[in-house]
């Protein structure tokens, strides 16, 4: 049986997981969508009531009915590196390879249907709140008059991205930004904004949930802090305990997301309460591995591999 990997050349979070399955001793085939076709080529016939597949990567066969897991890390967009690559081609592609793998019996982590519902902001927070996640009051506007009338009512709120940082400039980064009442809203006309109620924080949480596994690490936050995710708090990550209801709320939104993995970001206010902030569905992990010693990759390589219940 073998996993696939579907992601870039350059991502570190992956080789921790493929250097865990090779201890696993799994057979595995790592490769970028953007590279079908091309180094990758594949073929599936569909006879006796079912399709027959396999796929080609640098020359190595895999038949899908090996397939044993699939795990979409950061794939490149399909057919992106073929000479003369166009839109119709990427859609053709990406129907053929998803299409090819959704029929087999491999699991998931994550199923792209899945992935692409799970990136919406504004569908995550309402599913965090039905799991039973505390989520702070919330808006996404054009309208300034809104903007500045959900500002006045809160009176500290924090500006975010809807969809992240711009694709198109991977080296950039859009921080968090802690506004006033008295702000200038104009420009939310501009573009849909999201306004959050900002959340005094004593601590960041990063929690992965793999499978049914939970491991969550805590960052102390320094006085005043907006978004742990930049700057040096002069603190490090250390593991934490997962809060029995925090625990059952996880499980509860994975299951309604049909999400085989999560990266959730929390806001610990002082009073121990975790604030849902976000469900990044193709997080990384290595950082806080690395400096928690989570056996987080190992637990990633033993569900793709199908050994994670042994």
């Amino acid at each position: 049986m073998t996993v696939l990997v579907l992601t870039c050349e350059e991502d570190v979070t992956a080789d921790l997981v493929v250097a865990e399955l090779d201890v696993l001793g799994v057979p595995l085939v790592r490769f970028d969508p953007a590279d079908l076709p091309g180094r990758v080529a594949l073929s599936a016939e569909y006879a006796r009531g079912d399709f027959h597949g396999h796929l080609s990567v640098d020359g190595r066969l895999v038949g899908t009915a090996a397939v044993r897991g699939v795990w979409v890390r950061r794939p490149g967009a399909p057919a992106s590196r073929a000479p003369g690559a166009t839109a119709w081609l990427a859609a053709e592609t990406g129907q053929a390879l998803y299409g090819m793998l959704s029929s087999t019996a491999a699991r998931w982590m994550n199923h792209p249907a899945a992935a692409e519902r799970a990136r919406l902001k504004p569908w995550q927070l309402r599913v965090a709140h039905r799991s039973g996640l505390a989520v702070p009051p919330t808006i996404v506007t054009t309208f300034p008059r809104a903007a500045e009338e959900f500002a006045a009512r809160h009176r500290r709120v924090v500006v975010k991205t809807l969809s992240g940082p711009p694709r198109e400039e991977p080296g950039l980064l859009v921080p968090t930004a802690l506004v006033g009442p008295d702000a200038d809203f104009a420009a939310v006309a501009a573009a849909p904004t999201l306004l959050q109620r900002y959340v005094p924080r004593r601590a960041d949480v990063r929690l992965t949930a793999v499978g049914g596994r939970l491991f969550a690490a805590r960052k102390r936050s320094a006085p005043g802090q907006v978004d742990g995710r930049y700057g040096d708090t002069g603190h490090g990550w250390e593991p934490a305990e997962v809060p029995e209801r925090v625990a059952g709320a996880v499980r509860a939104y994975t299951a309604t997301a049909g999400l085989a993995y999560g990266a959730f970001d929390f806001a610990e206010d002082a009073d121990g309460v975790w604030w849902f902030l976000e469900c990044n569905q193709g997080g990384q992990f290595g950082f806080v591995e690395l400096e928690t010693g989570l056996p987080l990759a190992r637990a990633v390589a033993s569900w793709l591999a199908g050994v994670d219940r042994r």
